[in-house]
């Protein structure tokens, strides 16, 4: 016999040993004091699995007059498991049953019992490892047999319900909800609490439908499936329900997950109204119920505004359709996708919480396709992260390539983080980008490395705030290690960067580095960031030593580009950092070096590459000096399609960002400058034109947006690279401002701010400051927006010249960069078109006398001194940081 027993007690002697255990109170006089039957399951593990109360023996009844018991029922916590009522006449045979948890609440439930037969009623509670035992001896009266506890299962209890047969005759599956089978709907259980129900109909055809219950809450009706799962990514739940009646509108019937771990989920499906006036009118529905790692519940729910002969609603022919966990179904492309009609080989991640969606006119295929979204301005959507991954790959012994495009866009959008994971689900980042990156698309590679035993890929956007969006499109993965990807961030991995020389460059974060190096990286500005560092401690790379980061070989184009960069050198005689382009055939060319302690900051560098068709390798070379915990580290190596420009030219913004950056610190600032133009901007409201083409036709400019969707007087800076010192720079720029946005300009130094410039102008058209600033020390310079509700701020054409006598006056152009091989291909350039002009002067004044002779004088000559005229800029407006602070337009 089970020790499990029903107990007469209270809540007041429950609380005696356990102050969390019980009801709380008795239904009866609803007080601690009053008494209850009590059962509860134990922690150790029990060897019956029934326990039971009879009553006494009944008098047999009928049709006409049956017998009706009322009790309340408190079923609450995660091994509640269900209750049942049996019948004992000649037989033992349940007549009603209430499974899974409903709540720290008392329910009302009503039972009828007809039987030509003296019975006792018999009342069990059953758990989640299948207690349940009738107990008791039957007095006056001779039953036949003793019932027989319920039959050891033929599989263990996870493997129940798993949508996979794992008996002879599928036993297993048999009583999940599934109507295939010939009992798959008892599956379902009534949970109802409130005065609707779901009762079981099998005489005009089996389904289930929406009744009076004896509960008194104004509650949705309730059924719910046992534990299922898990479940596989093309798992999809079909059924056909019927909302019918002659009101115009009869109710609601949902779907909804009721997760094992996570609890209730937010509804998958819901119908509201009718589906017609006739019973037969049934409609189907398809839903996706996805990949689920736990074991989970369906639920269905239904409330009727009037339950009378006039309305109805319900729900048969319920199937479960591909939902073995370890069932992924076949993808012509594989994980390479276009995402234009559904997502190939990737799948939602059910246990996240938000999903990626589809949306068309955003993409990167064709233009006006689909592209996959993370929208962060969608009022619906909760919490922190949402993952798409991919169906299970095989086993690889080389690198693998996956390349994508990608959008992050906003001031306050998050993260993108590309993951591995492998057999035990550990997760590894392979590729990551946060912040703004611009109302654009991006291209990218991530190497995968080789993978010993099969694994998975995911794409995760984590979210920061409300303000943005994030978005891949043409995804593509590769059997073969990617091309040096023009864009590293060391963020899980190397980029295929190798070291060599006396000492190693190490693959290091601030959270790792113990003595020697930056305690943040430059691309997330955290100490959990990834970077390249060389150790150039006397003792680890002796004076003269060379350490070499060397980049995988790169196809060499006509065109010269400009690779950038980010640099630490830190300690006192940390050695020197140089930069080469080395061709696969011939010397290294030079294009950067710095010898200088940096201090605990990370500088900009550049150089151009040249390589004129000849495949090519980058150098990162430190040279140690004998210093002492003293250190180089490189991040954020990104190689532009374009030549570099000299530290003191003009930005239009038209080719990216030049060398002006958003900040990732948040001590620093909330918000992002993002880049964009009025052509492509469809959420915010910005300038129809930018300033340098005065027109509204693929022209970009910087801009703070100002919505609702963050709070107010949050700020965004924007920092130019590292500027000289004692010398006095020229700073030219031009804004577009509307209230009730503020524009701030400081002089960041030693990392103190000073300000240069306040702006409130509230007039719409662009307007221009120039800037002359004077500093002992070296600097950046630093514009800060504020943000409001609405409004706009706008940046275009930041000029700063570098080393001038404040008189306009260049008398320091030169800078450290070394670009020869970007001079040597100029050279050539102006060199071709002198011989062109020469060629066409001497073409032009050989046959001049023949023109004029056969046309003779033009009565239609411009008159002397034209030509043409560029009225496109207002005049300037020249500003000294040591004559004003504020500007406001509105004040005279």
């Amino acid at each position: 016999m089970s020790p499990l027993k029903w107990v007469w007690t209270s809540q007041q002697k429950l609380s005696i040993t356990g102050p969390l255990i019980g009801p709380g109170r008795d239904h009866s006089n609803n007080t601690a004091s009053g008494h209850f039957l009590y059962v509860t399951a134990p922690d150790g593990e029990l060897t019956a699995d029934w326990a039971a109360f009879q009553s006494p023996l009944l008098e047999p009844t009928n049709s006409s007059h049956p017998c009706k018991m009322v009790m309340y029922t408190h079923q609450f916590g995660p091994r509640s498991g269900g209750l049942t009522v049996l019948v004992a006449d000649h037989k033992i045979y349940p007549v009603w049953e209430r499974g899974g948890a409903l709540g720290d609440v008392w329910v009302k439930a009503e039972v009828e019992i007809v039987t030509d037969f003296p019975f006792q009623v018999s009342t069990s509670p059953q758990f989640i490892f299948r207690i349940l035992m009738l107990t008791g001896a039957y007095t006056n009266y001779s039953i036949p047999k003793f019932p027989k506890p319920p039959k050891d299962p033929c599989a263990e209890p996870d493997q129940m319900c798993n949508f996979h047969p794992d008996c002879a005759g599928a036993e297993d599956e048999a009583k999940c909800g599934d109507f295939s089978y010939p009992e798959g709907s008892s599956g379902w259980t009534d949970t109802s609490i409130g005065n609707q129900g779901w009762m079981y109909e099998n005489l005009a055809g089996e389904y289930l439908y929406v009744a009076k219950a004896p509960g008194q809450q104004l509650t949705e009706a309730q059924t719910r499936t046992p534990l299922l799962g898990p479940s596989g990514p093309a798992c999809t739940l079909s059924f056909d329900f019927a909302v019918t009646g002659n009101p115009d509108h009869i109710g609601e019937v949902s779907l909804r997950v009721i997760d094992s771990l996570l609890g209730m989920q937010p509804k998958l499906w819901e119908f509201s109204g009718k589906t017609g006036i006739g019973e037969a009118e049934w409609q189907n529905a398809s839903v996706t119920l996805g990949a689920r790692k736990h074991r989970f519940q369906l639920a269905f729910e239904a409330r009727a505004v009037k339950l009378c002969p006039c309305a109805k609603i319900k729900v048969k022919n319920v199937r479960f359709l591909s939902c073995y966990a370890d069932y992924f179904p076949s993808s012509p492309t594989g994980l390479s996708c276009n995402f234009e009609n559904d997502l190939c080989g990737w799948y939602q991640d059910n246990s996240d919480n938000f999903d990626w969606t589809m949306l068309s006119g955003m993409d990167h295929t064709i233009g006006i396709g689909k592209s996959l979204v993370v929208d962060m301005w969608s009022p619906s959507l909760r919490g922190l992260f949402g993952r798409l991954v991919s169906f299970p790959q095989l086993p690889s012994s080389t690198d693998q390539c996956l390349s994508f495009f990608y959008k992050l866009y906003g001031p306050n959008t998050g993260a993108l983080n590309v993951k591995l994971l492998d057999k035990h689900g550990y997760e590894t980042v392979l590729w990551t980008r946060s912040g703004a990156h611009g109302n654009m698309w991006h291209e990218t590679h991530c190497t995968v490395p080789q993978q010993p035993t099969g694994f998975r890929l995911m794409f995760e956007a984590v979210r920061s705030g409300f303000d943005g969006q994030v978005a891949i499109d043409d995804v593509a993965f590769v059997a073969r290690p990617c091309t040096v990807p023009r864009m590293c961030s060391f963020e899980g991995q190397r980029c295929g960067y190798t070291s060599s020389g006396q000492a190693h460059w190490l693959h290091r974060s601030g959270y790792s580095t113990t003595i020697a190096g930056p305690k943040t990286d430059h691309t997330l500005e955290t100490e959990l960031g990834f970077y390249m560092m060389a150790n150039t401690a006397a003792n680890i790379l002796p004076s003269g030593s060379t350490a070499v980061l060397t980049s995988p070989v790169r196809q060499g184009t006509a065109r010269t580009e400009c690779v950038h960069f980010w640099y630490h050198m830190g300690g006192v005689n940390p050695g020197s950092l140089t930069v080469y382009m080395k061709p696969v055939k011939g010397d290294r060319v030079k294009i950067f070096s710095d010898s200088l302690n940096q201090g605990d900051v990370w500088r900009h560098g550049n150089g151009n590459i040249s390589s004129a068709l000849v495949d090519w390798q980058l150098e990162f070379e430190v040279v140690g000096a004998g210093g002492k915990d003293t250190h180089v580290a490189v991040d954020d190596i990104f190689l532009s399609a374009h030549p570099c420009e000299s530290q003191g030219s003009r930005c239009n913004l038209e080719r990216g960002m030049c060398s002006w950056s958003n900040t990732q610190n948040i001590k620093a600032d909330k918000l992002d400058w993002e880049l964009t133009s009025q052509e492509a901007e469809r959420h915010y409201s910005t300038p129809t034109e930018d300033h340098t083409l005065e027109s509204n036709t693929l022209c970009h400019f910087l801009f703070l947006p100002s919505s609702n969707r963050t709070a107010g007087s949050q700020n965004a800076q924007l920092l130019s690279p590292h500027l000289r010192l004692d010398v006095c720079d020229a700073f030219t720029f031009s804004y577009f401002i509307t209230q009730p946005i503020r524009l701030w300009v400081w002089r960041l130094s030693e990392g103190r701010l000073h300000q240069l410039l306040v702006v409130n102008d509230l007039g719409r058209p662009w307007r221009r400051f120039d800037i002359n600033i004077t500093s002992t020390e070296e600097y950046q310079i630093v514009f800060e927006g504020m943000k409001g509700t609405s409004g706009t701020l706008a940046l275009d054409d930041i000029e700063y010249t570098i080393g001038v006598n404040c008189a306009k006056e260049v008398t320091d152009p030169i800078s450290k960069s070394d670009n020869r091989g970007g001079m040597a291909a100029s050279v050539i350039v102006v060199l071709l078109l002198i011989a062109t002009l020469v060629s066409l002067l001497y073409y032009y004044l050989r046959i001049r006398p023949e023109v004029q002779a056969m046309t003779g004088p033009s009565s239609s000559s411009p008159p002397t001194g034209g030509g043409f005229t560029n009225e496109s800029y207002e005049p300037d407006l020249t500003v000294s940081s040591s004559d004003i602070q504020t500007f406001d337009s509105t004040k005279g």
